[in-house]
């Protein structure tokens, strides 16, 4: 039996190996070793991937978070069968409803928040534009982002 989280579905071990990162999220060594064997174990799982980019955000490890976020964008497209650029992609590209194209866009959304973070303010309304266009629906919430941007850079203007 698997166990249904963000992204998908995981076998018992990994969902075990997930809540135990959880379980010692204050134990940072520990839940990262945990993260990582998961990942080691299930490299296509996309709720690794989106446990391990969450861990690493919330540690504000943003390089290790925007790395594993780059390698969920890869695995997602590879799944969904679509190229991985999201810079080349349109709202035909795919069906964004489908499972793997909703992860996609939901860590491009991880992406741009990241960059934001980072201080590029560039590389962050590159991904925001990016979102708009792809998710007219504003299914992901990529909205919430650009509005934490155009507060913490008044001078941010969506170019679409």
């Amino acid at each position: 039996m698997s166990r249904v989280l963000y992204g998908g579905e995981t076998t018992p071990d990994i969902a075990e190996l997930l809540e135990e990162a959880m379980s010692r999220y204050g134990e940072t060594d520990k839940a990262e070793a945990s993260l990582v064997e998961a990942l080691r174990r299930s490299p296509k799982s996309l709720p690794v991937h989106f446990s391990l980019y969450k861990f690493y955000f919330y540690k504000k490890r943003l390089d290790d978070a925007e790395k594993v976020v780059q390698n969920s964008l890869l695995e997602a497209a590879s799944q969904g069968g679509f190229n991985p650029n999201w810079e080349t992609l349109d709202r035909n590209s795919t069906d964004w409803g489908n499972s793997s194209a909703h992860f996609y866009l939901f860590s491009l959304k991880a992406l741009a928040f990241i960059r934001l973070r980072q201080g590029n303010e560039t590389g962050c309304l590159s991904v925001l534009n990016k979102l708009l266009e792809l998710d007219q629906g504003d299914k992901v919430g990529a909205s919430v982002i650009s509005d934490i941007a155009k507060g913490a850079h008044g001078n941010y203007k969506s170019s679409l």
